[in-house]
């Protein structure tokens, strides 16, 4: 434990972090990447180019140090990252690699302001916060490894099929290239995806939801297909135009701390914006094959029908389960957004609530959520990017 002393002077440092926080983490991926370009097999270079891993990382150090006193106090956060770094492949030899980068950043921005009493607060607190996340992770991997057909890191899976769901979207389902099963997991979880692209000098590692209940043999994710000219595109245009059945590329195994509590026996709404719909489609389903009782409502906005994935199947669903209700928007088509009124309408009473989206549609539903006077504590909710959108939701 540190020493109140230094727990004082890391606190001292909180007015400094809110002003630089964002110029000594810019220089710190500056400074590691230079130093050790393989980490750029790692992170994505996107959220790189447009500043949002800076900015997540910001925040993190800077939530640290307000808590420093009290790190309980930032589990649930730590509970996230270590989720996705566990489904980067993320090992406890690169956590000193990190801690020597990030006191250089904070020496070179602040200078002579990061005193050696500062430095050597903030090297002891970082050691702390480094064990934590060590600690967590290394029970998520235990946890991965203990499941039947469960493996640490990276596995080597071949393309099975290969569906067009709508316009945009299209699912792929992976078999491991070993004819073993394949873990189970929480409906809502995701894996992440290593691809090597030709013409990239880096591997790209990518997030993509299961999109469907877990059945012990395939994993399925339904990726949207973004334009060329997208940066956030290289991987999806890759899946959908380059990638064949009979492919074979590695997969982490599941990870996530946005999924569907199924030993709850209560209500559930299931809230979803455009490709939003890839995790509640593993959460319907299991409530469907599992607990067909359960009262579930299944809201969904798109830009138009030929847009949206997976509409027959979710209607076929809501059709067999007697207290399920199906409702569904397409703004280009002049049905509007999820507004308040819809979602007065057809959030069920008492429900968990479950909402997926891009930036602004989650913004705008968990915010009338919150204003319909619904518990924070029943709407859960992941944002696609770095967890630095998450505070967006609370402002």
């Amino acid at each position: 434990m540190l020493s109140q002393e230094k727990i004082d002077i890391i606190k001292s440092t909180v007015p400094v972090l809110e002003q630089h926080g964002k110029t000594i983490t810019t220089v710190f991926y500056k400074n590691m990447f230079e130093a050790h370009p393989e980490l750029l097999n790692v992170f994505n270079h996107v959220n790189q180019a447009q500043g949002r891993q800076q900015t997540a990382l910001a925040n993190t150090v800077l939530a640290a140090a307000k808590h420093i006193d009290n790190l309980g106090a930032i589990i649930p956060a730590v509970v996230q990252i270590a989720n996705k770094h566990v489904s980067l492949g993320i090992v406890p030899e690169q956590y000193p690699i990190v801690g020597k980068y990030l006191l250089g950043a904070i020496k070179e921005v602040l200078g002579d302001a990061a005193t050696p009493e500062i430095l050597g607060a903030w090297e002891e607190a970082y050691g702390i916060i480094a064990d934590a996340f060590i600690g967590v992770e290394k029970s998520m991997y235990d946890e991965m490894e203990a499941e039947e057909g469960g493996w640490k890191l990276f596995k080597g899976f071949v393309l099975a099929d290969k569906i067009k769901e709508s316009e945009v979207i299209t699912s792929f389902y992976f078999k491991p290239v070993d004819g073993g099963k394949v873990p189970t997991y929480k409906p809502g979880q995701y894996i992440s995806i290593k691809l090597e692209i030709p013409g990239e000098k880096n591997t790209l590692i990518r997030q993509y939801s299961l999109s469907q209940a877990p059945n012990g043999e395939s994993f399925r994710i339904s990726v949207k297909r973004e334009g060329e000219n997208n940066p956030n595109g290289k991987a999806s245009v890759f899946l959908h135009d380059q990638l064949n059945v009979g492919d074979i590329v590695e997969l982490s195994a599941p990870a996530g701390d946005f999924y569907l509590d199924i030993e709850n026996a209560a209500p559930v709404t299931l809230i979803s914006g455009g490709v939003g719909v890839t995790p509640m489609m593993a959460m319907y389903e299991t409530i469907a094959t599992t607990t067909p009782e359960r009262p579930v409502a299944f809201l969904h906005s798109a830009r138009t029908r030929s847009h949206q994935a997976f509409d027959k199947v979710v209607r076929e669903m809501d059709e067999s389960l007697a207290t399920s209700s199906y409702a569904a928007l397409y703004s280009e088509e002049g049905d509007g957004f999820i507004n308040r009124e819809f979602l007065e309408k057809n959030v069920l009473s008492g429900s968990d609530v479950y909402v997926c989206g891009p930036t602004p549609f989650m913004q705008a539903v968990i915010s009338e959520l919150y204003a319909m006077g619904i518990d924070k504590e029943k709407v859960h909710f992941e944002f696609f990017g770095p967890a630095v959108q998450l505070e967006l939701a609370h402002a």
